[in-house]
């Protein structure tokens, strides 16, 4: 398909940004992603961009669906709202916790002032792809948190 010298050459010319961020996806590991956003444009941007980059994406659009996915398999790293729909994405932390301390999380928040969540990483909105990808990226490779 692509050889690493066109991967790279492409990578650096001027211009070329998109194409460096689809090929880059060829080699990353299959991770999953659970994105959990009410807002479907969100949803979508979020699965898009970490599909490129290589990641298995899985979508909730409420804290409901959250669980449940949670529930039907593994997850490496979620990525959540802190406001979904009516819920409280704060709160929902805190029952992931609960349920599973291991879990790596980055919270998406429009929000000035998040108080004190324990979470791994904090995503504001508005984001770029490049904080999205990134983070994801970082936390997925970090050793899975100890319990409690």
């Amino acid at each position: 398909m692509f050889s690493s010298t066109t991967r790279k050459r492409s990578a650096t010319r001027s211009g070329y940004g998109a194409v460096a961020t689809l090929l880059r996806g060829v080699d990353s590991p299959g991770h999953t992603v659970l994105v959990v956003d009410d807002d479907p444009s969100i949803r979508l941007l979020c699965r898009l961009n970490l599909e490129l980059d290589g990641w298995q994406v899985r979508e909730a659009a409420t804290l409901a669906q959250a669980r449940d996915e949670l529930a039907d398999g593994e997850v490496d790293v979620l990525v959540l709202d802190v406001h979904v729909g009516t819920g409280n994405g704060v709160e929902f932390l805190r029952e992931v916790r609960r349920e599973r301390p291991r879990l790596r999380v980055a919270m998406l928040t429009g929000s000035d002032t998040l108080g004190e969540v324990d979470s791994d990483a904090v995503i504001p909105k508005p984001f770029t792809i490049e904080q999205l990808t990134g983070t994801v990226a970082v936390l997925a490779s970090r050793p899975a948190r100890t319990a409690g």
